[in-house]
């Protein structure tokens, strides 16, 4: 590095060391909001610090001002960047870096690659790190008296990866920023706001309250989780789930199964229909081959025969995609005008000579498991609600999950909106649509068009995820 460079570079040191404000609107031409300049002010003069926010406040933004202050403003210092998945690590806060550093006054300084920032003359020991959270080994080896980790969608990271990371901290300088949506309640970033609160300065940001997030997108948000659920809480308000005895699925088992990267496995596919009755509600077709459910697809106001076409094209689209599939069991919601639709399914299988078995499912007819269930119905969701905690707890522990639900924002708050009660007999029955309607909720369509592509029946009654059938 030429002197000319270098003290440019002890300039900045000396003048921002312990102020990343006067930093982002010097050298970035970034102005933070009165949250944004209080984070980063505790991250200059304390070692951990811990954000929940509501969606679209500017932590991504935040967290590239941290990331370019921390390397600029310390000697040798190394930076890790990381995020549960790549999308959310490389595209959205990698790419948010390179976008601040390009128009910065420091952009001759450091050099942006696709896995590292680094000071230049100083490649080897002083850069920033991208390092997606899937193993706890991936944030183990990192050694050095200036060290920030800044984790993004905190929320999302097991706890054995959380606790590499905190082993690594062990320097008087050494730096953590957690940021994310609060959608569980256990693991090291609820800590961070609960019992564990004395160790970090921490902050709430509420979508409410941010002058980046639109009117328009708050009363659009509004409308698609209502004030009050869960949903409304994390994504808007930016406050941990309630957590209420009376959701049947918790958020956060929801959250944790959404595009958890399953592997479809077997040679069955299961394909549930969910028909519409009126108005609104929307006829759902959910495939599913082993633990995976694939993208819904969602129709309104179809007469029977053409949701039954689209049901037989959903069933040779992904023979065609996945040649080791020998059977398909399509399981029809048969109440109501489903009824038609399983008729007609049957009549084209019988005609065409489809290998193609039909699974008419009365929701409202007696459980298999009546001593704990009101009904098929609640049984099935009772089912599937046991393989997401499972799955939940598997990832807890840093294992493989079992299921994967698609990224679907609409499926999500069906399946967390939807209460339950105990019957006189000391049953499970679940919230009837009408009933949910009434709260102001839609019908749950897509959930249950998953929960039938999840259950497979035998003689003996329902089960899921490729258990004998």
């Amino acid at each position: 590095m030429s002197n000319r460079p270098y003290n440019v570079l002890v300039d900045i040191i000396d003048v921002y060391w312990d102020d990343p404000v006067a930093f982002a609107e010097d050298m970035l031409d970034f102005y933070p909001d009165e949250w944004q300049r209080n984070v980063l002010m505790d991250l200059a003069n304390h070692p951990k610090v811990s954000v929940r926010s509501g969606q679209g406040v500017g932590k991504t933004g935040l967290e590239a001002v941290a990331c370019i202050w921390f390397l600029c403003c310390r000697p040798n210092p190394k930076v890790v960047c990381t995020a549960p998945s790549k999308e959310q690590l490389f595209t959205v806060l990698w790419a948010e870096i390179a976008k601040w550093l390009e128009s910065s006054k420091v952009k001759n300084l450091l050099k942006w690659t696709k896995t590292r920032v680094y000071m230049m003359g100083h490649e080897e020991r002083w850069f920033a790190t991208a390092r997606t959270a899937t193993r706890p080994e991936n944030m183990q080896g990192f050694h050095e008296d200036y060290m920030l980790f800044i984790v993004d969608e905190a929320s999302g990271v097991a706890d054995p990866i959380m606790e590499a990371i905190l082993g690594t901290l062990t320097g008087a300088e050494n730096k953590l920023l957690l940021c994310g949506n609060p959608t569980k309640t256990s693991g090291t970033f609820y800590d961070s706001h609960n019992r564990d609160r004395e160790l970090y300065k921490t902050h709430k940001v509420s979508s409410l309250d941010s002058p980046r997030t639109s009117k328009e997108n708050i009363q659009m948000l509004k409308r698609k989780y209502n004030e009050g659920s869960d949903p409304w809480r994390v994504r808007v308000l930016g406050e941990f789930p309630k957590a209420e005895a009376d959701a049947f699925i918790p958020l956060e088992f929801a959250e944790e199964a959404k595009a958890s990267g399953v592997t479809p496995t077997g040679n069955t596919l299961h394909i549930g229909v969910d028909v519409a009755r009126y108005g609104d509600d929307e006829t759902v077709i959910a495939p599913r081959i082993g633990g995976k459910v694939f993208e819904l697809q969602c129709y309104h106001k179809q007469g029977t025969t053409v949701t039954t076409g689209w049901v037989l094209a959903t069933a040779r689209e992904y023979m065609k995609m996945y040649p080791q599939i020998r059977k398909v069991f399509i399981k029809v919601d048969d109440s109501g005008v489903g009824g038609g639709v399983t008729d007609e399914l049957e009549e084209a299988v019988y005609e065409q000579e489809l290998p193609y078995t039909i699974v008419p499912i009365n929701n409202g007819s007696t459980a298999d498991d009546n001593e704990h269930y009101e009904n098929k119905g609640t049984e099935c969701w009772g089912i599937l609600r046991e393989e997401l905690e499972s799955s939940f707890s598997k990832k807890i522990r840093g294992e493989s999950v079992d299921i994967e639900l698609p990224d679907d924002e609409k499926l999500i708050k069906q399946l967390t909106s939807r209460r339950y009660r105990m019957t006189s007999k000391g049953r499970i029955m679940l919230e009837r649509k009408e009933d949910m309607k009434r709260r102001g909720l839609e019908s749950p369509d897509r959930a249950d068009a998953v929960v039938l592509s999840l259950a497979t029946v035998e003689e003996t009654g329902f089960y899921v995820i490729d258990r004998p059938i």
